[in-house]
């Protein structure tokens, strides 16, 4: 049963209706390493049959778009990787400058890897052998890297991301998207701390009907939950909650 709350009952008003997701522990479960995701099951079939009614359907992840290819599959999904940032010229020649000095800082925290993402390098410390000694040495050290080869930082599920350059962000793309498809409802899924930028532009697209969704796991930001108008559990909540709109 959907709670139906008054931005769900402006949503269902709406004449057109877009749909903007995350991908990793929204359509996937949260995996061990990120070649293991999977789209969780019912996700492509609801998937294509919004892209069939609706004008826009979206997937807006921090993967590689050729990635979220392979993962989604789904004719007239739109995908949108890297937070909408560029993976060539100047961006990837620092990022190249950076990856001996983003290896040395991953080494501080055993177990954990580096993913070499084009225009950026993620560190990913869950299969660290001490993850909360790796969530004590790793952002300073990181963030030192990242002054030094003028990167950006992001945030995640157990990985930090050292970005070449100024990252649009999910806030800027869910705003493109919104504009350019001229949807008067949009909602928007997510799990992670970058999820609250697509948050925080919905709250400032009130004409666009917005419906705030997290995707509710053991490792959810508690702010994503608080700042969420529903909360549903793990990708098969989010498949339910969908093929009922």
């Amino acid at each position: 049963m959907i709670d139906e709350s008054p931005s769900l009952q402006r949503f269902r008003a709406a004449r057109r209706r877009g749909f903007v997701f995350d991908f990793d522990g929204t359509l996937s479960e949260i995996v061990a390493r990120p070649e293991l995701a999977r789209a969780a099951p019912g996700v492509r079939a609801a998937l294509a049959r919004l892209a069939q009614s609706d004008p826009l359907v979206a997937v807006v992840s921090g993967r590689p778009t050729q990635q979220l290819r392979e993962l989604v599959g789904v004719s007239g999904v739109a995908l949108v990787g890297m937070y909408g940032l560029s993976d060539g010229g100047r961006e990837r020649v620092r990022v190249k400058a950076a990856y001996k000095d983003v290896e040395r800082a991953a080494a501080l925290a055993p177990g954990a890897w580096v993913e070499d993402k084009g225009a950026s390098l993620a560190v990913h410390y869950r299969e660290a052998a001490d993850r909360a000694g790796a969530e004590r040495v790793l952002p300073a050290a990181l963030r030192r890297v990242a002054d030094t080869h003028s990167l950006s930082v992001l945030r995640g599920k157990m990985v930090i991301e050292l970005v070449g350059g100024e990252v649009p962000g999910k806030g800027a793309v869910v705003r493109g998207l919104v504009g350019t498809s001229g949807v008067d409802g949009c909602l928007y899924a997510g799990d992670d701390l970058a999820d609250l930028d697509a948050f925080t532009a919905l709250e400032g697209l009130a004409e666009a009907a917005p419906v705030k969704v997290a995707v509710r796991s053991e490792e959810t930001p508690r702010e994503l939950i608080t700042r969420a108008d529903l909360v549903v559990e793990r990708p098969a909540g989010l498949v339910r909650l969908v093929s009922a709109l």
